[in-house]
């Protein structure tokens, strides 16, 4: 950033829809390690209740419509399949709210993982269509949740990338992520620019296998 002032993170309620999967769970426990009031959503408040016992650190369990109600700003981690439905149910309890969209489209076949078509051009496009009163943020997409979980892992080597049309709002995404010891969030560019941002996970998920590794990205000369 020019010579911005990085925004103030502190006090942020953080919720985190679908933070029952892996993907949810492992940025539930980074926030929350970094002192964050977390509440993870799910479509049973029951499953995201007992999930937030198992995270501990103060972690909350709510409905989905709950947590979006309550949180600051709240990150999609759901699945690609469920995700055009719950944002579209949701419209009212995120109306004014930082929504940050992590959803990747993927397919796996025998040949391995890869991009699947979005009619809006990305998850994130989708999102923001569906959340018209929402400032809407995609980021997180490359952060592996095997690390984010492992209790051995006290830093990652990692840049988020952080897209958006919302100055305000990229900025301060960009901030919570650095809130992840050893992460960095990197501005990428507008919304529109946000599919092929989606469609390199494939990439890294095929790194990943014939590596045997967590791959992120590191981005050179910043």
């Amino acid at each position: 950033m020019t010579e911005r002032e990085t925004p103030s993170v502190d006090g942020l309620v953080v919720g985190i829809l679908g933070g029952t999967g892996d993907q949810g769970r492992g940025l539930a426990r980074r926030f929350a390690l970094a002192g964050h009031q977390v509440l993870i959503g799910s479509r049973s408040a029951e499953r995201a209740q007992s999930a937030a016992a198992e995270l501990g650190h103060g972690v909350r369990g709510l409905a989905n419509a709950d947590a979006a109600r309550a949180a600051g700003v709240v990150i999609a981690a759901v699945p690609w399949e469920g995700h055009g439905e719950l944002l579209s149910a949701l419209a009212g309890e995120l109306a004014g709210k930082i929504v940050v969209d992590c959803v990747n489209p993927m397919g796996f076949d025998k040949q391995g993982a890869y991009a699947l078509p979005v009619a809006e051009g990305s998850a994130a496009q989708q999102a923001a269509a569906l959340l018209p009163d929402s400032r809407v943020v995609a980021a997180f997409h490359h952060v592996s949740a095997v690390l984010l979980l492992d209790p051995e892992v006290d830093t990652m080597d990692l840049d988020v990338l952080v897209l958006g049309d919302d100055r305000e709002a990229t900025d301060l995404v960009q901030a919570l992520a650095g809130r992840i010891p050893g992460v960095r969030g990197v501005y990428a560019g507008r919304l529109r620019n946000c599919g092929q941002i989606e469609a390199l996970t494939a990439n890294l998920v095929s790194i990943n296998r014939r590596y045997k590794a967590h791959a992120g990205l590191r981005i050179t000369d910043i």
